[in-house]
């Protein structure tokens, strides 16, 4: 066998969709200067945006929501219903509203803001590439308070369903997927369960496997649509 070091990860490559022209040169500008990143392709709507990753292939699709002729949402979930899909980014103005848990919904790694500084950006592409979300915990719970704005009935039958997932589960399953809804890291659960890294991870992928989910951002709504977090009496995790 070779002693030579492996070679380096091949460049992540990104497709930028944006209707304002102005924004795509600037993203592009700032994505493409990352020396891991590799911008294959530029799209001003939805429908660019699925023929771009059918002919492209790219690991990751950074989303405006608000398009016109097909936004980003119903591209959202084009994209994410196919086999191996591209990872969304939802790109946003606004902080948090049913659109944006629209998106989640479907499949979204996460967002971020247009205001959000290159640097963050950047690294959240990355991170996305490498399958982790890019919500923090204090945007998923503000996604979750809005969700929990719902009619009363709409909640109620939310939960219903939620909580017959749920029950799918192994109860070691349930107990990282509620920690999960806390917004807890794999490093975080693994002290607070007396667990390995490397289980929590596998228990994290057997959820998602078991509940047909995209991501842990959906593992964490599922969680608080079945109202667990409020009976934990810690509907903030205790992070920060």
């Amino acid at each position: 066998m070779s002693s030579s070091q492996a070679p380096p990860d091949p460049p992540i490559r990104l497709v930028v969709v944006d209707d304002d022209p102005l924004v795509r040169a600037g993203l592009a500008l700032m994505l493409g200067g990352a020396p891991d990143i590799d911008i294959v392709g530029e799209g001003a709507d939805g429908a660019e945006a699925e023929s771009l990753a059918a002919r492209l292939r790219p690991d990751v699709v950074l989303m405006d929501i608000r398009m016109p002729g097909v936004d980003g949402l119903a591209a959202t979930e084009a994209l994410r219903s196919r086999p191996g899909a591209p990872e969304v980014v939802v790109l946003t103005t606004f902080h948090a509203d049913e659109q944006v848990l629209r998106a989640i919904r479907a499949g979204a790694a996460g967002f971020v803001l247009k205001d959000t500084p290159p640097a963050q950006i950047v690294e959240a592409v990355r991170r996305v590439a490498a399958g982790e979300p890019v919500l923090s915990p204090a945007v998923t719970r503000r996604l979750m308070a809005h969700a929990a704005g719902r009619a009363p009935d709409d909640r109620s039958a939310r939960r219903r369903r939620a909580r017959q997932r749920f029950s799918e589960l192994a109860e070691r399953e349930q107990d990282v997927a509620t920690a999960v809804g806390r917004g807890a890291s794999n490093a975080e659960i693994a002290a607070a369960l007396h667990l390995s890294v490397a289980t929590v991870k596998a228990h994290v992928s057997r959820v998602l496997a078991r509940l047909d989910l995209n991501n842990r951002v959906q593992i964490a709504l599922l969680v608080h649509d079945a109202g667990l977090l409020d009976e934990s009496g810690e509907p903030d995790g205790g992070l920060p």
